[in-house]
């Protein structure tokens, strides 16, 4: 069975997120959407987790389902944790998942948690030790579970960020390392970037939506050819049934926010080259600017750009339909037009992913308006056009660069 998992995302507890990030307005997403098995998020959080205690009942494969209203989404029990720690001089800031099997093991992980840090604070918990007793304190409560290095390349919290990371699995987990089987690209990275590390030829490589919102599920997911079973899963993100893992569905990297090196404030996006020829700081105002996750790879990689490793599991890059639609019809995302076109899509393509992945451009042509099956052709093929992400500012991708080549020639008329 072909199945799409979306593991990091968050509640409503966790800051600057929606309050519709609860399991039952999620499951309807996670249907419109075409994915079967999504991360809860933030189990850490003391009302979140009673929450999914009250909603949620074992489907009795370690996995989850709704007690009522079941949508045939089924949930895993994950959460977020973030370590900020002094370590050879430097201050790490790491960000890591957690997936746990049940209910039971959950309440042994918070209550350790709970006694070395304020876990109601945030969904996303703060503590003080390290990424490496992080570790040791889960498998020492069950070795079923599974620990991943979240959004491994982002700057300022994760395992290879350019401002608070390390430079490999062993230095940040030390005796632990063997552990970690599975790191998440995030969005500013893809697969591609990462097979430039031969340090991460045996490491899965996970993409996730870390969604805030329900309509942003699915932005980075994987693909699975197996059972709806914990135990698959494990053995998937271990490496042990690699030729389940069909392929992982991908952001156009440029489009993360912190794909390119730069300065918000000033406006200022470079690339890694153009980042190193002015020392490492903005031309306008002479302050650093913020190294992205291209730079660091470029920094750590010990391969050329292109190299593919064998057995790599491959990656579709996709554009959310929303954005898609938002181009064809020359409107914003997020506007009453693009959403009712959505949900008519929707309801006639059965879900996102079908429709972006698998419909065949004569199905779309029975009921997708003609620019925007264009936008979807040209997504498929990889004719777009991207201003990289750079210091927290997301890429901006168009799919009819002509379209605004246009826009500009009618206002340089009007201004005549």
């Amino acid at each position: 069975m072909r199945f799409i998992a979306d593991f990091h995302l968050h509640s409503k507890y966790s800051r600057a997120t929606s309050k519709d990030m609860e399991v039952e307005t999620l499951a309807r997403w996670a249907k419109k959407k075409g994915i079967a098995l999504l991360g809860t998020g933030d189990f850490t959080h003391p009302t979140y987790f009673a929450e999914l205690q009250a909603k949620l009942v074992p489907s009795g494969n370690g996995l989850f389902q709704l007690r009522k209203g079941d949508e045939g989404v089924r949930y895993i029990l994950t959460a977020e944790v973030s370590n900020i720690y002094s370590q050879g001089g430097r201050v790490r800031r790491i960000h890591t998942l957690i997936f746990a099997p049940s209910f039971e093991v959950v309440e042994e992980i918070n209550s350790k948690l709970g006694k070395l840090g304020k876990l109601s604070s945030d969904g996303r918990p703060i503590f003080g030790f390290t990424a490496k007793e992080l570790i040791k304190m889960i498998l020492d409560i069950s070795e079923d579970c599974i620990i991943v290095p979240a959004h491994a390349w982002t700057p300022w919290f994760s395992i290879f960020g350019a401002n608070s990371g390390f430079d490999s699995i062993e230095e940040c987990f030390g005796e632990m390392s063997p552990h970690i089987r599975a790191i998440e690209t995030g969005l500013s990275s893809d697969p591609g970037m990462n097979w430039r590390l031969s340090a991460l030829d045996e490491i899965v490589l996970i993409s996730n939506s870390d969604a805030h919102s329900p309509n942003r599920l699915g932005r980075e997911a994987n693909c699975f050819d197996g059972e709806l079973h914990y135990q698959e899963v494990v053995d998937i993100l271990r490496k042990k049934n690699g030729n389940k893992f069909l392929f992982t569905i991908e952001f156009f990297p440029e489009e993360g926010k912190y794909h390119y090196d730069g300065h918000r404030q000033c406006g200022v996006i470079f690339s890694p080259a153009e980042t190193r020829s002015h020392q490492f700081l903005c031309p306008r105002c002479q302050k650093k600017l913020t190294v992205g996750v291209m730079h660091r790879v470029e920094d750590l990689s010990d391969r050329q750009e292109g190299f593919i490793p064998k057995n790599a599991i491959p990656s579709i890059h996709l554009i959310p339909l929303e954005e898609v639609i938002a181009g064809g019809l020359g409107v914003g995302v997020g506007t009453k037009t693009v959403n009712a076109e959505y949900d008519r899509l929707i309801e006639r393509g059965g879900s996102e992913f079908h429709i972006l992945l698998d419909a065949s451009p004569d199905e779309l042509a029975s009921f997708v308006a003609p620019r925007i099956l264009e936008g979807i052709v040209r997504m498929r093929q990889g004719k777009v056009s991207i201003v990289p992400g750079h210091d927290g500012v997301y890429g901006k991708i168009n799919l009819f660069p002509e379209k605004r080549e246009e826009e500009e020639f009618e206002k340089q008329l009007k201004l005549f």
